[in-house]
């Protein structure tokens, strides 16, 4: 906990200092036919809304899946996006069903997570840290996961593994490993929504998942 709380200083201060600059309020929803998260699929069809403000190279939000099973998840970020290509968040994954106040890694209700980017031209890294549990007994933080990524000009592919709760017995492996792409559809001449669609394989798992969404 008190990492987090020195990382959320740091947070609070690089959003004091991005908050003369240009501001921007946005919220939208994507509509999927399947909920994948890093190779592991937690609900089906999902309607997935997001509410974002953003302050010059500082991000706050909130992002959500509700799954027509029942599956529910609603997470809250802070990311800072600086101009050589770094990014650096922290994300509170939350599953409804215990207090949202009970941080106690005993709840399993709450996964607090630090997130580095980093991006040049079509290349994309990413690593992660979890800093306690999340969704259940069986991972007690310091869980990893690291990805990969290049866009094409039409595509983008991707590569991915972790440890803990992202492999069913908490070892390292690979975990997420796919190919995705896009497209308008038009509907009127003004007026057009966007497809996105990822084929995803877990090696560790042996699953495959396509996953087709609309953002509204």
């Amino acid at each position: 906990m008190k990492k987090m709380k020195v990382f959320a200083v740091a947070m609070v201060a690089l959003m004091a200092a991005s908050s003369a600059k240009a501001q921007e309020f946005k919220a939208s929803a994507d509509v999927v036919s399947s909920y994948v998260w890093r190779g592991t699929q937690f609900s089906g069809a999902s309607i997935q809304p997001t509410l974002d403000f953003t302050a010059g190279g500082f991000s706050i939000g909130s992002w959500g899946s509700a799954g027509f099973d029942g599956f529910l998840e609603m997470d809250l970020y802070a990311k800072y996006a600086f101009d050589f290509g770094l990014t650096l968040g922290l994300t509170d994954y939350y599953y409804p069903g215990t207090s949202y106040f009970d941080f106690s890694k005993a709840s399993g209700g709450h996964g607090l997570e630090v997130n580095l980017g980093y991006s040049i031209k079509s290349l994309s890294i990413s690593a992660n840290y979890m800093l306690n549990e999340a969704g259940g007994a069986a991972t007690l933080g310091g869980d990893k996961y690291f990805e990969l990524g290049y866009a094409f000009e039409k595509f983008s592919i991707f590569a991915g593994g972790g440890d803990g709760w992202h492999t069913p017995d908490a070892k390292f492996a690979i975990t997420n490993v796919g190919i995705s792409t896009s497209k308008e559809i038009k509907i009127t001449d003004t007026f057009s929504i966007p497809l996105k669609a990822t084929a995803i394989l877990n090696p560790k798992t042996e699953q495959f998942f396509l996953v087709a969404g609309i953002t509204l």
